[in-house]
């Protein structure tokens, strides 16, 4: 049974639960999750109790370097992720989330930018179901995917949280000046 290494971390956006695997980070995600939200964590309103191939060991030891980089993030000292991922999802949802890789810090893109990015222009309702379905917040970034019509749109974290951390990339300021026009 594979193990994932877990921890939670306060910051100054939020509580985060962190996995890791021995591949690299699983699983990013808010403490406060909206209806209907995936989460790699286990229901404890769940009396089937899940049958998964793997367990979860708390180890805020082994995943000090993912929250050393978080921290820095979200002081506004780091623009890129340099620990290693473990995406696990479907061939188009990884095209997705490699695609959101890609957008840079302090940028957005619309759903149909990523969907003409995976080579299927009409999915743009897909990827945002992909978008939704990111284990890794934050890092990979789906918080820089807005509307085609520059609106802020659909995030796990809520919209509040959206807009905080476009702001913290200095992508805000340039969404409202569209929205102006």
């Amino acid at each position: 049974m594979e193990i994932f290494h877990t921890t939670n971390m306060d910051s100054a956006i939020g509580p985060l639960f962190l996995a890791a695997s021995a591949r690299g980070l699983v699983a990013l995600e808010f403490d406060a999750r909206l209806p209907g939200q995936q989460s790699i964590r286990p229901n404890p309103r769940d009396l089937r109790g899940e049958k998964r191939g793997f367990r979860f060991e708390e180890s805020s030891g082994e995943l000090r370097p993912y929250v050393a980089e978080m921290e820095e993030y979200v002081a506004g000292k780091r623009r890129q992720f340099t620990f290693p991922l473990d995406l696990r999802g479907t061939d188009f949802q990884l095209a997705c989330w490699r695609a959101l890789l890609a957008i840079p810090y302090g940028e957005t893109r619309t759903y149909a930018d990523i969907a003409r990015a995976v080579r299927k222009p009409n999915a743009f309702r897909a990827v945002g179901m992909a978008n939704n379905r990111n284990p890794v917040a934050i890092v990979v970034p789906c918080h820089r995917v807005i509307a085609s019509d520059g609106a802020l749109c659909g995030y796990g974290g809520g919209l509040d949280l959206k807009r905080k951390l476009l702001e913290l990339e200095g992508a805000l300021s340039g969404i409202m000046a569209a929205q102006m026009i």
